[in-house]
């Protein structure tokens, strides 16, 4: 039945693309790529690449922040492959936003199970994106609430993926040690929009990456892929479709680049 409706199903790649110059989150190393033979005189051109694994689009597999987790090699396709939705909440993103499960809920259909995709805008801040700015794109993206977590548990979501640096906000990560000029714009923000200051929303050390520490170890296992790019801008958004990760297979691997994959049917 695929191979006989493959001539209507549309693939979209929404991964970075990555080199030498996109930039790792925030302390990690990047990528950096040499040569080690040529054309002349080895009859073959040949590089060797040393990077950590928190470059480009990436997934953040369980031993990212389990000791007892799984590696990426262990994660089965079937826990990387399904059904999902692509959810736009750029209506809504700005700098140092949040956005609640409700948020996602209003705009598509989410069902237990799902794969969910979160479009928030912010990839056109990226190395590949129409204006790139490396601080906005990793210190300023919106974020999820307190209670994201806890409702992915409740939907026993597969794993999530963002386009944007973190899936936690960036000022529940170490950033907002980082940055503290950037932590006190965004708790000017915050105490304006949502009447509440950046330690009364992410109380620490209580909700410290919470989209990390609260929902990776088992039994949810609940991962999530960073950077989402490609054809972001152009999927179908709030559709049903079929949603794909596809790292590669790195036994004893906390964490991978991936390339991500939207199968979308066409009339």
């Amino acid at each position: 039945m695929l191979l006989k409706n493959w001539d209507k199903i549309k693939v979209y790649d929404l991964t970075l693309n990555t080199n030498h110059m996109t930039p790792p989150w925030p302390t990690y190393e990047p990528l950096n790529v040499k040569y080690f033979k040529r054309l002349a005189p080895n009859g073959a051109n040949g590089m060797i690449i040393t990077t950590s694994n928190h470059v480009g689009t990436h997934l953040d597999g369980p031993q990212h922040f389990d000791t007892g987790g799984r590696d990426i090699a262990s994660l089965e396709m079937e826990k990387l492959v399904g059904p999902g939705v692509v959810v736009d909440i750029s209506d809504i993103a700005e700098d140092w936003s949040i956005y609640t499960p409700q948020d996602l809920m209003d705009r598509a259909d989410i069902r237990k199970g799902d794969i969910i995709f979160i479009y928030t805008g912010y990839h056109k801040y990226s190395l590949d994106g129409e204006t790139p700015d490396e601080r906005r794109y990793m210190l300023r993206h919106p974020g999820p609430s307190v209670d994201f977590p806890d409702w992915m548990k409740e939907m026993e979501l597969k794993y999530i993926a963002v386009d944007a640096g973190s899936a936690d906000h960036p000022m529940n990560t170490k950033i907002r040690d980082w940055e503290p000029l950037e932590a006190e714009r965004c708790d000017a923000f915050m105490r304006e929009r949502y009447g509440k200051g950046l330690n009364e929303i992410y109380k620490w050390p209580d909700t410290y990456q919470a989209m990390h520490i609260w929902v990776f170890p088992q039994p949810w296992e609940i991962i999530h892929v960073e950077c989402l790019g490609g054809e972001i801008d152009i999927v179908p958004k709030n559709k049903r479709m079929i949603l794909g990760t596809f790292p590669w297979k790195f036994q004893y691997g906390e964490s991978a680049f991936c390339r991500c994959v939207a199968f979308d049917t066409v009339e």
